[in-house]
């Protein structure tokens, strides 16, 4: 057992001293600053913006119109129960009634329905969304981490999962690589943009997700 216990002591001594005389270079960025100033990020919030008002004008279409059925449904309970009319013309109209009342069953499910794959929807292109662009700086946070030659890079606005921050104090230098990535990433931005506004509060919905149990 000492036999074998010697070459794994051995490779553990020689991997910790490796790494005390290793040289790390420790860069920061703000991720959340990257992600609000990227113009893929105000893109992609005018196509949610968008996505969400027709689903909101399609939505408000089926509620009138279900509410209208309801309207026309209570004016067929009314005259069906009217006393003044023969017994066969009650019949013909609770007749009526019932296959309206069916009729506001199937457009309540399929209100439901709706409102179920609107979510669906919606959340999966933020998801979407949010990937993507996270993807894209990551690539350019690579790049300029390896250009520079840092070892590490460390997202200063990143947050647990209760919500509190991961870094409790850090002071923007040298090593700070937020400008530089949001400069390389807007290099390809349309000629058109409007210029973002670094201190205005961004309202995208996707976030970063950049969470840290």
């Amino acid at each position: 057992m000492r036999t074998l216990l010697k070459p794994l002591i051995l490779a553990l001594g020689l991997l910790i001293c490796a790494s005390a005389h290793a040289e790390y270079r420790i860069a920061t960025v703000d991720l959340g600053r990257v992600f609000t100033n990227y113009w893929k990020t105000k893109q992609a919030q005018t196509a949610i913006d968008e996505h969400r008002t027709d689903i909101e004008k399609t939505g408000k279409d089926m509620l009138s119109t279900f509410n209208k059925a309801k309207e026309d449904y209570q004016k067929m309970v009314d005259s069906m129960n009217d006393p003044a009319v023969s017994s066969q013309e009650r019949d013909k109209r609770k007749k009526a009634a019932d296959d309206k009342l069916k009729d506001l069953k199937d457009q309540d499910d399929a209100l439901a329905q709706f409102d179920r794959a609107s979510r669906a929807s919606l959340e999966e292109q933020l998801k979407r969304t949010r990937d993507n662009i996270v993807a894209d700086i990551r690539v350019a946070v690579t790049a300029k981490a390896k250009t520079d030659g840092y070892t590490l890079v460390i997202d200063t606005a990143a947050q647990t999962v209760n919500g509190t921050p991961v870094i409790l104090y850090s002071v923007p230098g040298d090593n700070d690589i937020t400008d530089a990535v949001i400069k390389q990433i807007n290099m390809g931005a349309p000629v058109d943009l409007p210029k973002s506004d670094d201190k205005a509060e961004d309202k995208t919905t996707p976030t970063t997700g950049n969470k840290t149990k």
